[in-house]
Order: structure tokens, then sequence, then C-alpha cells
């Protein structure tokens, strides 16, 4: 400890690694919930105050801060969710797992209480298309251990990712009479709000579940993959164990 105490800060990095367990739906549209199981990480100088997150939030470095706006890369992980096979379509197509990169940007409106956030992602390959999100978040110390959050969502979507993940092409819907085509434009996809608690058992152990729920909109509700087979309403909850320690260089 003494050790520790006597290097310089900008030499020490502390890391946070997570492991989430998530219930919710199996693609994006579905009705059918699943499980899942996700990573999380995060890092910040030693000496350097660590600021808050909300559990949806990619991960992100900071590299400019231009009058409080803090502005940087953001990489995210897109879901294995569609299989059109599962649908009753007969279709080789599927939205296989995939790394989404981008840019992100948020200004605290209140100090380390009032965040406005957003993150705009494109798919690294597959075609998978290009996602904004948008985020308000409220952030409340209770006591010394806990911190609630809750906020507002917004996303968007280019007409890759929308046709991608809710558009039925002309010689799909040929080959079957259970849907007609659907043309999936690019817009608004999804209003929601996250809630969430975050407790500190210990400096180095800290566990967090919350939940978050979207009301898709536009096309991705009135595609037939949403409004024939699935819900508009998607619903998520999740558990979030973090191990934090400390890397020296």
């Amino acid at each position: 400890m003494a050790q520790q105490a006597a290097k310089s800060p900008s030499g020490t990095w502390v890391v946070t690694l997570g492991t989430t367990v998530e219930y919710g739906p199996s693609y994006e549209g579905s009705k059918r919930y699943t499980f899942g199981a996700l990573p999380s990480f995060d890092f910040y100088r030693l000496g350097e105050a660590p600021e808050y997150s909300a559990p949806d939030d990619n991960f992100d470095y900071t590299l400019f801060d231009l009058g409080g706006v803090e502005i940087g890369p953001v990489v995210g992980l897109r879901d294995d969710r569609l299989d059109l096979n599962n649908l009753h379509i007969q279709s080789q197509r599927r939205v296989r797992w995939n790394f989404d990169a981008g840019g992100f940007a948020q200004y605290w409106l209140m100090e380390n209480q009032l965040r406005l956030r957003t993150e705009v992602r494109q798919s690294l390959w597959g075609g998978d298309g290009l996602v904004a999100d948008l985020a308000l978040d409220w952030f409340q110390p209770v006591g010394d251990k806990l911190v609630l959050s809750a906020g507002p969502r917004m996303s968007l979507a280019d007409t890759t990712y929308m046709r991608s993940n809710f558009g039925i092409s002309a010689g799909q819907a040929a080959r079957n009479d259970h849907v007609s085509a659907f043309d999936a434009a690019g817009g608004l996809k999804s209003v929601g709000f996250t809630v969430a608690a975050t407790y500190t058992i210990t400096p180095q152990w800290s566990v967090q579940v919350y939940e978050k729920y979207n009301r898709l909109v536009g096309d991705a509700a009135d595609s037939p993959i949403t409004s024939r087979f699935g819900s508009p309403d998607q619903n998520m909850i999740g558990f979030t164990l973090n191990r934090t320690f400390n890397v020296d260089f």
C-alpha cells in the first residue's frame, strides 16, 4: 500500500472489469425473452475524480474537454438478435454479433448530477448501419455506498440499420405467404427510460441492478417483424458485478 501511495498518479490507472447478466428480448422487436451475458470495462487515472455512468453507456475515452463538453471515441457491442428463419420467413439472413464504433459527447448540466449524453456508432462489419443514442440522466447518491440514476432515452438509426433489422425484401415475401414486403426507412427508432442502482460493497467490489424500457416507434414498430411476430415494448433487466483494481505503468 505504501508503495502504491508513493507512485505518481499519472503512472497508475484504476481499472474496472465487470460481467453483466441481462434478461430481455431475444432480438430487437421480439416478444420472446432470453438471458444473455455481456462484459463491461472502465478505466481512469488514479487521482482523477471518477464520473458517474449509466448502464447503457458504451466504452468511451474522453480526448477533449471543450468548455465542459467531453468528446471522444466510443465502442459498443451489438448482439446476435435476429434470425428470419425463426419468424417462418425462408431466409438465411441473420444479424450477428458485431462491434460498432464512433464518437460520444456529454455535458454535465449539474456537476456529477445531471448529464446530457449522445453517442453515434457505425457497425464495423456486416453492413449493419449506424445508430445515434441520446440520453439524459439524473444521478443521486444515497449515503456513502448507493447511487441511484434515472433518465429518458431516444434512439435513431439510418436506413441501412432499419432495413437490416426490420425490413423484409420482396424476394423474402414472395417465398411464403406469412408476410408482405416491408421497406424500413431510417429515422427515429425508439424512445424509453433507464433506471439503475449501484451499490459499493468494498472499494474493490460493486454491484449494479438496472431496468431499461424502450418503445419501438415508426418503421421499427410498423415492421411485421415487430407488429406481427414480436412486440414494440422492449423491457430489459440487468445485473452487473464489478471488480476494481489498480494497474501501474
